[in-house]
């Protein structure tokens, strides 16, 4: 069945497969929801909901199966997408008595070559996250071998593809996806009758697993996958996807045109795939985008606002110079006729922007403020322009850094820093025989070291001292020091590697105190759901569940990090910053040493922090300016949660 006969894409009840066991956070029913969408496709508020619904699902699948005296047979991913379904699983199982000993699972992929003990394999990943914790029995577990010789790959594969067929194939199969739009490791290129096969990885699969390998030369460079036509024999598929750098691939895959160089536009012609996503990947949906353009829409003044803004950059056109035929040429008579004319919509949208824009004199002054950086950077990266104007009202500011930061740190900083302070040792005729020591330990730790293996405590300690005596260093750049830095250190990050623990009471504990002792009137949290690394949305976690057991809640700014910036439609707040104030900004961000020039996990954007904080923030005023508004160097957007 091609595309055409895709007409009916639904969020909630219209989607495939039961929809009662998607709960009331999915976004949906929705009647914007037309044939732009060729997979079905469900917006969930976050991705705990959208794990929550996940895994009820599959509990269906698991009980309506063996109440037909016949085993479940799951298709399963990794990566973090699918974490919080593994959670909720093992929590169904622990709780409930969902029973797993008649299930029969298949994995979707592994590395080539890796062992699988390999602390970076799926085999591992898989029995750490789930099955270690549930009831399934170890015969009923089939996951592609990473660990054969070459010459055997072929066979295995094969071997793979018997066995599900032996099993009656897959019910429900459980997929992510990547920014190439692949499936599995079904790279761009891949075919609708692939089957299960070694292949080699695209160069931004690779650095997109950079982070979780410590860097991309240690990323394989090949990797053992199920073929698209193997994951289309499936009887249903959930695809998921979390975060706004998905929004494209997403809107790609679902609105797009079938695509050899998109895997994931061949579940298009599946019957039974449902399209699972959290509100900031469903972004670039045309129903949320420009749901104007879709169907009729009820018009609001914050919707009135986002089409307006759409218009005037579409046709180049200030605000003010919009006139009926424009709204008329672009589908948009509708909104004329709700405002009375294209002079009145257009000023209010106007005089809407204008009123967001806030020099210092409109900042707080005189109050108590907390400003939560995740990491010992993103404080100056994300604010550094609107904590200087704070410092210069007078505010009383605290700079809590979350987490150490410290496995974003290199070896070789860590030997810089040690021969310096055995130098320091010879030239001060300080005690040299324990700095001696210590850089011996740690030098001979850091020599057996191999890609991806975890930091000894010593190593960890000393990069989590680096980060902090960086963070120090920026505060002061923009008027603050030690006495107004923070570092709570929390225990969710101290695992050493990339993959974090869950959020847990003792992270909110620590919050929670802070948050008590200083009674801040203001608090300013990372709303960027971006990081890749997912920090950012663990620590506003923290923050959150924190907030919510205070007396007297503070009012909280969002920012963004160092991978996104607000709209100008979504922002509350537009903060301009002059070239000065842009350029003490970036001072404060070289400061940070250890994440200059090649930072560790820089993502897919080769530019340096720096950079992008310049670019992006110069981008934001440039909007205004094109949208006819006043002209300003460059500018900082927050969102008041």
């Amino acid at each position: 069945m091609g595309p055409g006969a895709r007409a009916s894409s639904a969020t909630g009840s219209e989607a495939r497969g039961p929809a009662e066991d998607r709960g009331p956070s999915s976004f949906g029913p929705d009647p914007l929801a037309t044939s732009r969408e060729r997979i079905p496709t469900v917006v969930f508020d976050d991705h705990e909901a959208l794990a929550r619904a996940v895994a009820q699902r599959i509990a269906r699948v698991i009980r309506d199966r063996a109440a037909a005296g016949q085993r479940a047979v799951l298709g399963l991913a990794t990566g973090s997408t699918p974490l919080g379904v593994y959670r909720e699983l093992v929590r169904l199982h622990r709780e409930e008595g969902l029973g797993f000993r008649d299930v029969v699972t298949f994995n979707l992929d592994e590395y080539f070559p890796i062992d699988p003990q390999n602390r970076h394999s799926y085999h591992r990943f898989m029995w750490e996250q789930l099955f270690a914790h549930v009831d399934i029995d170890p015969a009923n577990v089939h996951l592609p071998r990473g660990d054969l010789p070459r010459t055997d790959v072929a066979g295995a594969c094969a071997d793979y593809e018997r066995a599900i067929e032996r099993a009656g194939g897959i019910d429900f199969q459980i997929l992510g996806i990547g920014k190439t739009g692949h499936i599995g490791f079904n790279e761009p290129g891949s075919g609708a009758a692939s089957r299960t096969r070694l292949v080699t990885l695209d160069t931004i699969t690779r650095r997109d697993a950079a982070a979780d390998f410590f860097g991309e030369e240690n990323v394989p460079r090949e990797a053992v996958t199920m073929g698209v036509a193997t994951i289309l024999a499936a009887r249903e598929v959930a695809i998921l996807a979390t975060g706004e750098h998905k929004a494209s691939i997403v809107r790609r895959a679902v609105e797009g045109e079938v695509d050899l160089q998109v895997a994931a536009t061949f579940l298009q012609r599946h019957p039974a795939t449902t399209f699972y996503v959290d509100r900031p990947a469903a972004a670039e949906l045309a129903r949320f985008a420009t749901p104007w353009l879709v169907d009729e829409v009820t018009w609001t003044d914050a919707l009135a606002e986002r089409a307006v803004t759409w218009l005037s950059l579409r046709t180049g056109r200030g605000i003010l110079k919009l006139t009926y035929q424009d709204y008329a040429d672009h589908h948009l008579s509708s909104l004329v006729a709700r405002y009375g004319s294209a002079g009145d919509i257009n000023g209010m949208v106007f005089n809407r922007l204008g009123a967001r824009i806030r020099g210092r004199s409109r900042l707080p002054a005189g109050q108590r403020i907390v400003c939560f950086s995740p990491h010992p950077d993103d404080d100056v990266i994300s604010m550094g322009g609107i904590l200087r104007k704070l410092v210069l009202n007078g505010n009383r500011i605290t700079v809590a850094y979350m987490t150490s930061g410290n496995v974003a740190v290199f070896d070789h900083d860590v030997r810089r820093y040690l021969d310096w302070l055995v130098r320091i040792a010879g030239v001060q005729e300080l005690e040299a025989a324990a700095v001696t020591a210590l850089r011996d330990r740690v030098l001979a730790f850091l020599a057996a070291k191999q890609p991806g293996d975890v930091d000894s405590p010593e190593v960890l300690d000393l990069k989590r001292a680096i980060r902090e005596a960086e963070a120090v260093s920026g505060l002061e750049v923009i008027g603050l020091g030690r006495r107004e830095a923070r570092f709570l250190d929390l225990p969710f990050y101290r695992t050493g590697r990339v993959r974090k623990d869950p959020i847990g009471p003792a992270d909110v504990a620590i919050v929670r105190q802070l948050l008590e002792e200083l009674d801040p009137d203001l608090v300013f949290v990372a709303g960027d759901l971006s990081d890749p690394h997912g920090t950012h949305r663990m620590c506003k976690d923290a923050i959150d569940q924190a907030l919510a057991g205070l007396t007297r809640r503070p009012e909280t700014w969002l920012y963004r990090g160092a991978w996104q910036e607000w709209s100008v439609t979504d922002a509350t707040w537009l903060v301009p910053l002059s070239q000065d104030e842009l350029r003490l900004k970036i001072q404060a961000i070289f400061k940070h040493q250890s994440q200059k020039d090649s930072a560790p996990f820089p993502g897919l954007d080769d530019r340096e922090f720096w950079q992008r904080v310049e670019a992006r923030n110069m981008e934001t005023a440039a909007v205004l300016d094109r949208l006819g508004l006043a002209e300003y160097f460059a500018m900082e957007a927050y969102v008041v949660a």
